[in-house]
């Protein structure tokens, strides 16, 4: 077999020299997106005459697209030319994946307008939380020179059906909106345009201060509110389809509004009115959260639900899956569904920050899914976070959904080749959120890999299982943020960081003690239940009725409760612990079965990333065991591994990933 780096990802269609001949493409039109499509097809297709047609009676489908086929033909029809191409590239992944291309009838619509990718990327070339090497922007060398795999990038993108990007971290640096880097921004919004991909930025909120010496950054400023119009009409007339800003303010010490006793509204529908006449949006971050008694899970809920109703109509409010912070496993966010009158999108994190980095093989669908499933009650049974920002239940302007890209300047874009699969599936899913993580894997590697059934099988059974064993050997039950400061790589439950804030401390969160463990949300603790829906209140606010994967997010626990199968609370928690060790050590046998299917660059970097995994699982498992046991006081039960670890050896294990901050 050549050598594999990964560089293709999932569009390694068949190796021939060419697909069909340009006069069995019919279309119409000279578009740069249709020229795209036909390249696509004449490279790579091998089937029938295909027929590209626009028509716009199909607006219904808005960026989706209707294929049929005959005998002699296949036709993909769309309203927009982009759809011609996301058609194309279905066609594609069906030849791909071996899938019967007689008889088609498919009809595509998009769950959501908007479909975009964040990047926590910087100017000066490093990733907060960037897992894959530095950023695929090259800030110092646009816009003069370009690297090509800004095209392969947005290839990539246009493949699954991702419609935007926002280019830098939210965290951002004011002199993105510099004329030097706008220019540069515009580059990459050129080359992006003819693959359907509208380009976003993240802003500070103190940019007129700091950029033109404006007297402050009150969003009730005349002058504060003409630099921000200034600005808009500067970056419409580089990048006509600009999508908007993505703003993070009054969180994490970044400046916004409430630096001068305004709302998150005043701030947001002041940029909202900048943008209004060029059809631009603002996402503005709910992921807020300051130094307080409150509980940190309830902070986002209760400054935004006062504000209900207050915002412009191309406002939309990003929140997070969870009310933590993109943790193994989180209660779903109860802000979603709270906010009647404002429209609202799911934020998720594909970069593995609290996954275990490009170490661990974590396939997230399974996460994606859970969120987008679970049953809010805001409207009544039915009421899943899906059909609160899809447009079912709510009827909005416009729809959206984002996740945190872990794609960096790595060969293989993603650090570890089933990372890949992670952005692949957020694709999907935001282009169709009913697919079930099963399609999406099974999907992924027979693009990626190969369609013998022998290698697709046992890689699924790796793949779905993958999340549920981290979540085992990091925090099962309901456990959350216990990892070690700065970077959150590894377990650091003893954290208690005197003289700083609370809630960055590991110790907050876990609350044991020699009664038992766990953060009581319920009415006797910080009564957090109050603000999910009934019946979904009294659920979480009674032990019994609790969901057991997320019993100690809601309950202080005794340590010795009983579980629904009998065992103690903690021996419910060894076991989940061993059973996440165990399974890595099965994944790792799995692989090594597997040699003979995969090219051996890639079989050797899977291999020795999965030995990573192992071992840090164990160090996981000990770390968490033989500290949580100094407040249980019981034995670890005897059918489990024995800690190959000193706790106080684990405490002084201190790792320098400043890096990946």
């Amino acid at each position: 077999m050549f050598a594999e780096d990964g560089s293709q990802l999932w569009l390694r269609f068949p190796n021939v020299k060419n697909g069909i001949s340009a006069d069995k493409i019919i279309s119409k039109g000279n578009n740069p997106t249709i020229e795209i499509a036909k390249n696509e097809l004449t490279k790579f297709w091998q089937g029938q005459t295909v027929e590209l047609r626009t028509d716009k009676a199909l607006k219904n489908v808005k960026d989706g697209y209707v294929i049929k086929s005959s005998s002699d033909k296949i036709t993909i029809s769309s309203s927009k030319e982009i759809g011609l191409l996301y058609g194309v590239y279905h066609i594609l992944r069906l030849q791909q994946t071996k899938s019967n291309i007689s008889n088609l009838n498919i009809t595509e619509k998009p769950s959501y307008d908007v479909r975009i990718l964040n990047h926590w990327d910087n100017l000066d070339g490093t990733i907060e939380r960037g897992y894959a090497g530095y950023s695929l922007w090259k800030w110092e060398d646009l816009p003069n020179k370009i690297s090509p795999r800004y095209k392969e990038y947005a290839r990539a993108n246009a493949s699954i059906g991702i419609n935007s990007v926002v280019l830098n971290n939210v965290n951002a640096s004011p002199n993105i909106l510099r004329k030097d880097y706008l220019d540069k921004v515009k580059v990459l919004a050129d080359i992006f345009r003819p693959y359907g991909i509208k380009v976003y930025l993240s802003v500070n909120f103190a940019s007129p201060k700091v950029l033109d010496g404006i007297e402050n950054s009150d969003p009730l400023n005349k002058n504060v509110q003409n630099w921000w119009k200034g600005k808009a009409s500067e970056i419409y007339k580089l990048i006509p389809d600009f999508g908007g800003f993505l703003v993070k303010a009054n969180s994490e010490g970044q400046p916004g509004p409430q630096d001068y006793g305004r709302t998150h509204a005043d701030g947001a529908n002041m940029m909202a009115d900048a943008l209004k006449p060029y059809g631009g949006n603002i996402m503005w971050r709910a992921f807020v959260y300051s130094p307080s008694k409150e509980d940190r899970a309830k902070q986002a809920y209760l400054e935004f639900v006062p504000l209900d109703g207050k915002f412009r109509d191309n406002v939309i409010v990003q929140i997070k899956n969870g009310p933590i912070d993109f943790q193994p496993r989180e209660a779903f966010n109860p802000l979603f569904g709270a906010l009647k009158k404002t429209p609202e999108m799911v934020e998720f994190q594909i970069t593995q920050e609290y996954l275990g980095f490009s170490n661990h093989l974590a396939f997230l669908a399974p996460l994606f899914k859970e969120v987008l499933d679970s049953d809010t009650y805001s409207d009544g049974k039915g009421s899943t976070i899906a059909k609160l920002t899809d447009g079912t239940l709510r009827k909005n302007k416009f729809t959206a959904i984002s996740a945190v890209a872990n794609i960096g300047e790595d060969k293989n874009w993603t650090g570890h080749h089933f990372a890949q699969a992670n952005w692949y599936a957020f694709g999907r899913l935001a282009w169709n959120h009913s697919l079930s993580s099963e399609q999406i894997a099974d999907e992924w590697i027979k693009m990626t890999f190969t369609d013998n059934q022998d290698f697709v099988k046992p890689v699924k059974d790796i793949m779905l299982t993958s999340r549920e064993s981290v979540v085992d050997y990091m925090m099962p039950l309901g456990l959350h943020h216990i990892f070690a400061s700065g970077h959150h790589y590894g377990p650091e439950p003893w954290g208690d960081y005197k003289g700083g804030r609370p809630d960055w401390s590991p110790v907050y969160y876990h609350k044991a003690d020699e009664n038992g463990v766990g953060f009581d949300r319920t009415k006797s603790g910080s009564n957090a239940v109050f603000q999910y829906f009934p019946p979904l209140d009294d659920l979480y606010g009674n032990i019994k009725t609790t969901p057991e994967n997320l019993i100690l997010w809601f309950h202080h626990v005794p340590w010795d409760y009983k579980m629904k199968d009998g065992k103690t609370l903690w021996e419910a928690l060894c076991f989940k612990y061993d059973t996440g060790v165990k399974n890595v050590r099965e994944y790792q046998k799995t692989w090594d079965k597997l040699q003979t299917f995969v090219d051996s660059e890639r079989f050797a970097h899977v291999q020795s990333r999965l030995k990573i995994q192992a071992k840090d699982a164990v160090w996981w498992k000990d770390a968490c065991l033989l500290y949580f046991q100094q407040y249980s006081k019981m034995p670890i039960p005897y059918d489990i591994e024995r800690p190959v670890h000193e706790l106080e050896d684990l405490k002084k294990i201190k790792l320098n990933m400043g890096h990946h901050n």
